[in-house]
């Protein structure tokens, strides 16, 4: 007999532009590399290598929408960025973790809005969809999880309480509550204890167009991103020395988490929804 639990989608995000400031939706489409255009853009240096708010906080003020047809970026003091959701120009390639891969360079318009505001010569580039770039099988098993430009896994699982977690120790060391954002989830969980996704096996969704079952294979070890204010883009610290409290994962060689990535298992252009509900299945070591 397998132990379930049941949950329910409390949110759901997209990052089109790595990176960059996400945005909530009521419901997203499941394509093989996640959610349809998540991280589907991405911005680069010279010769390709991605860049993030690890080296430019500022990445975090860059707020994206998407609008009909159109992908549109803002920032403080900038105007609105423009871009066809189905424009490329000129076929590149760029670097994601050690990664090449094939990418559609978005042109010089593009690249001087985002080397303007970031304050250093950048590019904007797209993933070639025509392209496999696979996430790691040590992880994933006999699933070929496909990936766009997310670090390695198509999405990203959390859970309500295990925010409430962070910020009750937040709150024991005099710091304000910080918001989900700083995690960059994709798929936001009620339902469960504190960090409870962490022994989760599947998710299985019985939605409006149909099953959509998703794989949590490998707990997200945390990078500084989320010590970087998404309203302000000031760097702390007081996230991630809440996390090291506590957080020291025995199955990362003790890097600190939070989170699950995820592989899709089955529900290729099915919608998940806000308040869909799963029955999730525990993972036994």
């Amino acid at each position: 007999m397998i132990d379930t639990t049941p949950v329910r989608i409390e949110s759901l995000h997209l990052y089109p532009v790595k990176s960059c400031a996400g945005f909530a939706v009521g419901d997203a489409l499941v394509v093989e590399t996640g959610f349809d255009l998540d991280r589907t853009w991405m911005v680069v240096d010279g010769v390709g290598d991605f860049v993030s708010q690890r080296q430019l906080p500022r990445m975090a003020l860059v707020a994206t929408r998407l609008r009909g047809e159109e992908l549109v970026l803002r920032a403080p003091g900038m105007l609105a960025l423009h871009i066809a959701v189905d424009r490329v120009e000129v076929p590149c390639e760029a670097t994601v973790w050690g990664n090449r891969m094939k990418a559609y360079d978005m042109g010089p318009l593009a690249a001087q809005w985002i080397s303007d505001f970031l304050g250093q010569p950048l590019r904007l580039v797209r993933f070639d969809p025509e392209q496999r770039r696979l996430a790691d099988a040590r992880w994933t098993g006999e699933v070929e999880a496909e990936a766009a430009f997310q670090d390695g896994y198509p999405l990203l699982v959390a859970s309500t309480a295990s925010l409430d977690a962070v910020n009750a120790r937040l709150a024991i060391a005099g710091e304000p509550a910080v918001t989900m954002s700083r995690f960059r989830p994709n798929v936001v969980l009620s339902g469960l204890d504190e960090h409870g996704e962490d022994h989760l096996h599947e998710l299985s969704f019985s939605t409006a167009d149909g099953p959509v079952v998703l794989r949590l294979v490998k707990p997200c070890v945390r990078c500084p991103i989320p010590d970087v204010d998404p309203v302000t883009a000031e760097v702390g610290h007081a996230v991630g020395d809440a996390l090291r409290a506590y957080r020291s994962d025995p199955r990362m060689n003790g890097g600190v988490t939070f989170g699950m990535n995820a592989v899709l298992v089955d529900g290729i252009e099915r919608r998940l929804r806000v308040g869909d509900a799963a029955e999730a299945s525990i993972a036994f070591a």
